[in-house]
């Protein structure tokens, strides 16, 4: 190619070109006699004899070895005759060796008429050399896959490969002599023309910069990749540039849903830990919202049905029969008005059959609102005010998503796009789906879980006793304080042994949940039977081991205390259980040393039994370890409290368990039973 220069006025000079450089090409002119007459400086560099040695000699005495003289002088008088003649043949060079040299030979008459001829050679390797090169650059510019077009020093098109014609939708003729914004209006002419000048001024190639348009053949812009490297002659005079194109609009579409699918894994990964770490639904249905903004949606809202959250039951909605809802949870990724247009969070509402959140738990499936007409705002909305606040807000596009658990729907994912201008679409529904899934698997545990706190719940009160009866001689105050999680089996009684006598028990049945209580309930009911054949307090013991035992895996503590006011003694067994404290009238506190044995079930140890002198005014407190147990410090420390916090307690017993609730345990996490008994002062 050639680069061009501008001289005076509007006259265009070519600049030389470098390919008669590379060849080296050499001119001889012979005489009618076969003596060279003419010999050229480069002739001097193909062949070793300078013009001196040559001018004047025979050629063929010179240049041809005996062995070719013959054929060198046929071909002689081939040309001598008007015929020309091309091709490779064999010269001396000074050295005593011979050079294959191509030539192209023709006959030449002078101002006198006098015949000569002229032969142009070079060496016949650079000449195959260069037709290799230029045969393989034709081969690989005009296959190739890679548009490649070709610049002049002015950036106006100097050729272009048919890969590039294809990828403009134009054909080379319509583009050379021109500059890209003048063809191809609808790319960004100003940016490639400014790369295309860095190149030129500074020499370094610019690879893989990034243009986004359209050409005349495509109806949709397309990305695309360019290079661009500088042409230049051998001796290092400017003459150019080339640009190598590639459509990368596949790859880069790949790469962004390769980028989008990492993310929505990161949601679906992040959904995972943040979702589920309670079982309290409220706080489940908050934590699947706040997951969903602003990753997914720019507002969320969660809804369960009222059977879920009232009676922990799931309920088909069916037909043409309204949903009822409770509302759990709303979360914004910004400050916007519109989260009030959702329900408010604890409100009950009922929604018709026409409208969106009904059909999406009626068909157990999501459902895509591309685009949100006035039509359908009022079949998303929940009244005329709040589909006025969502237009406001500008919710575009909306997406409900079911929440679906072992195969109950129990709620919806409803999720609005406001400031996000891209409405969902299917990719987004699939994700919603996913982490929604997710999501209704952990609202269904919380929602058993409850169902099933509640029933141990209502199992463990029904079979403690409303309020100790209060004993001739004794103060009594109890407390029963659940766990925030799952209920256990602690219980408390006060029994009445006659004759100035009163049986104390606490105890703690180890495990969680139903069976728990059940088995708190059966060891209740059995020291109840017992206690009536008023047995020392080591050998109820024993047989409650005996009871505990047969009832499978069940292992209990237990404290034991029979209080006989008439001899103001206190007698005490244990089972592996938390020591009593007692209180003397002087305000002094301990823990009383009582043998521990071991827990209920664990079957083949005696109990023993400890006698403490109960003077009037003395306060006893029985407990369960969920009081002055705590995982981040040692049970010693809680029970060095409680007995600080006893030591002079002078206040009502009820007042002194409150105390000791709000004291040790404000959120237990663990159940608690607390009996305290006071034995009343003369007079």
């Amino acid at each position: 190619m050639h680069g061009y220069s501008t001289g005076s006025g509007d006259e265009i000079t070519a600049a030389p070109g470098g390919l008669l450089d590379l060849l080296q090409v050499a001119a001889v002119v012979l005489n009618g006699d076969g003596r060279i007459v003419l010999w050229s400086p480069e002739a001097q560099q193909l062949l070793g004899y300078a013009a001196e040695e040559a001018l004047g000699r025979y050629a063929d005495d010179l240049l041809v070895s005996p062995d070719s003289q013959q054929r060198a002088r046929e071909l002689f008088a081939q040309v001598r005759s008007g015929s020309s003649w091309a091709g490779v043949f064999p010269l001396l060079h000074s050295d005593g060796t011979e050079r294959r040299v191509e030539f192209r030979t023709m006959r030449l008459h002078d101002i006198h008429g006098q015949m000569h001829l002229l032969g142009l050679a070079a060496n016949a390797t650079t000449v195959r050399g260069v037709e290799r090169d230029l045969a393989l650059s034709h081969s690989l510019v005009n296959q190739t896959p890679v548009g490649i077009a070709v610049f002049d020093t002015e950036l106006r098109w100097v050729g272009v490969n048919p890969a590039l014609e294809r990828i403009n939708g134009l054909p080379e003729e319509a583009v050379l002599g021109r500059r890209v914004g003048e063809v191809l209006p609808n790319l960004d002419a100003e940016a490639i023309e400014s790369r295309m000048r860095h190149v030129l001024v500074s020499g370094k190639s610019l690879l893989d910069q990034q243009t986004v348009g359209r050409t005349p053949a495509d109806t949709q812009d397309r990305a695309y990749s360019e290079s661009y490297h500088r042409i230049e002659d051998s001796d290092g005079r400017v003459l150019g540039l080339a640009m190598a194109v590639l459509d990368v609009t596949e790859r880069q579409q790949a790469a962004a849903e390769a980028t989008q699918a990492r993310e929505h894994l990161a949601v679906i990964a992040d959904a995972g830990v943040r979702i589920g770490t309670t079982l309290d639904l409220s706080q489940t249905a908050r934590e699947l919202a706040d997951v969903a903004v602003p990753e997914l949606a720019d507002l969320a809202a969660v809804d369960v049905l009222e059977a879920v959250v009232a009676h922990g039951v799931t309920a088909a909605v069916t037909g043409e029969a309204h949903a009822e809802f409770r509302a759990l949870a709303v979360a914004a990724g910004y400050l916007t008005d519109a989260i009030h247009a959702a329900d408010p969070v604890g409100e009950l509402a009922s929604y018709s059959s026409t409208r969106i959140i009904t059909q999406c738990v009626r068909e157990a499936r999501p459902i895509l609102v591309e685009q949100v007409d006035p039509g359908m705002m009022r079949r998303i909305a929940r009244d005329s005010h709040a589909a006025q606040a969502l237009r406001v807000a500008g919710v575009h596009s909306y997406l409900a998503v079911p929440l679906v658990a072992r195969g109950e729907v129990l709620g919806t994912l409803s999720l609005y796009r406001t400031i996000n201008a891209r409405p969902f679409d299917e990719q987004d529904r699939v994700l919603a789906s996913e982490f929604a899934a997710r999501a209704a698997i952990c609202v269904d545990n919380a929602r058993l879980y409850g169902r099933e706190r509640s029933a141990a719940l209502t199992l463990q009160r029904s079979l403690l006793p409303p309020a100790p009866a209060q004993q001739e001689g004794l103060d009594i105050a109890a407390r029963y304080l659940p766990a925030l999680s799952e209920v256990g089996g602690d219980w408390y009684d006060v029994l009445p042994l006659g004759r100035g006598r009163t049986g104390l028990v606490v105890g703690d049945v180890m495990g969680k949940g139903v069976q728990a209580a059940a088995i708190m309930g059966q060891l209740s009911s059995a020291t109840r039977a017992l206690a009536r054949l008023d047995l020392p307090p080591a050998e109820l013991l024993r047989h409650l081991d005996d009871i505990a035992g047969s009832l499978g895996d069940a292992i209990a503590t237990c404290v034991y205390a029979v209080c006989d006011l008439r001899q103001g003694t206190c007698e005490l067994s244990s089972a592996g259980h938390l020591p009593p404290v007692m209180i003397r009238p002087d305000g002094g506190a301990e823990l009383l040393d009582v043998p521990g044995g071991v827990p209920l079930g664990v079957g083949g140890v005696d109990f023993g039994t400890v006698r403490h002198e109960l003077p009037p005014g003395t306060l006893l407190a029985l407990y369960t370890d969920g009081l002055v147990e705590n995982r981040t410090e040692s049970i010693d420390t809680g029970l060095g409290t409680m007995t600080r916090l006893l030591q002079g307690a002078r206040n009502s017993l009820e007042a002194t368990s409150d105390m000791l609730l709000s004291a040790l345990r404000p959120e237990p996490d663990d159940d608690v039973a607390l009996l305290l008994v006071r034995t009343r002062a003369e007079g």
